[in-house]
């Protein structure tokens, strides 16, 4: 046995694919996670629905250089290969494939993903190559596993409807799995980027679940503007000193376009910087439809 347990640790696309096509001439359903590492418990909890629903787990860590724009933190960005292996350990995960860039782009890349309907607003705007990074990178990804179901949180709202799509776009035999955000008891959602919180912002961060749920008591109460519903986000979050707002939106789940009027399934999203790390984090909206 090796120190993470039964994990099976591959650098190889080669040894991915060979092993994930092993698992199921045997008849094993794959379940991927694909994560940038730095696990935390709500990369805990994906594994453990794939490890609830699938025969084999396979979790991906690598850190994609493809989503990052020049100036943002791709250097810095934490990782902890030994650590992330115990977790996956701990959760019954089967293999783990941790790639080099140069595994993964062994020449410059000349091919992209984009679904350029969903990806233009919100963290498109603010972040305008990531999600070309992250569907060209989930897209290789799906090309090793498939077929297979993958596991993404909600946390990332937008990538979850983005890879959902793509997958239905290109006929993939992926079916993506969407999984609840896991939370601090004081409400922030957990994240990588957490760690990069100084005490004093760690403890102004939870405005941003705060905020969302005023605005969800908003919207459930009667109130039929988008726009009134986000300006009640936004309010709160300006009144925290330490938070600098980015955006607050109010959308239709599948178009990521905000609605004529408050009414039925919805999401609110957001996104603010504390100091240097910038955090999102998003709520599902049930409003009752008018009379």
């Amino acid at each position: 046995m090796s120190p993470h347990g039964d994990v099976r640790v591959l650098t190889t696309v080669t040894e991915a694919r060979r092993a994930l096509d092993q698992a199921r001439a045997g008849g094993a359903r794959v379940g991927l996670v694909p994560t940038m590492g730095y696990l935390h418990r709500g990369h805990a909890s994906l594994m453990a629905r794939a490890r609830a629903e699938c025969d084999v787990v396979i979790v991906t860590i690598f850190v994609n250089p493809l989503q990052f724009a020049p100036g943002e933190d791709l250097a810095a960005y934490p990782r902890d290969l030994e650590r992330d292996l115990d977790l996956a350990g701990v959760e019954g995960v089967d293999l783990v494939l941790a790639p080099t860039v140069e595994e993964m782009y062994p020449e410059p890349m000349r091919t992209t993903v984009a679904v350029p309907s969903l990806s233009t607003a919100w963290e498109g705007a603010t972040r305008p190559t990531h999600f070309a990074g992250v569907a060209t990178v989930v897209t290789k990804l799906f090309g090793i596993a498939a077929p297979c179901r993958a596991y993404f949180g909600e946390k990332d709202f937008q990538q979850l409807v983005i890879v959902t799509r793509l997958a239905a776009d290109l006929s993939l035999p992926v079916e993506v799995v969407g999984c609840p955000i896991v939370r601090e008891a004081d409400g922030l959602a957990l994240s990588s980027r957490n760690s990069y919180l100084s005490p004093a912002e760690r403890a102004a961060a939870p405005v941003l679940h705060r905020a969302l749920l005023a605005g969800r008591e908003a919207a459930t109460g009667g109130e039929r503007r988008p726009a009134a519903v986000t300006d009640r986000v936004a309010e709160l979050i300006r009144a925290e000193p330490l938070a600098e707002l980015d955006y607050v939106a109010l959308v239709r789940p599948d178009t990521l376009e905000v609605p004529d009027e408050v009414a039925g399934g919805l999401r609110l999203l957001v996104a603010a910087r504390f100091g240097r790390p910038r955090l999102l984090d998003n709520l599902s909206v049930l409003a009752s439809e008018q009379d």
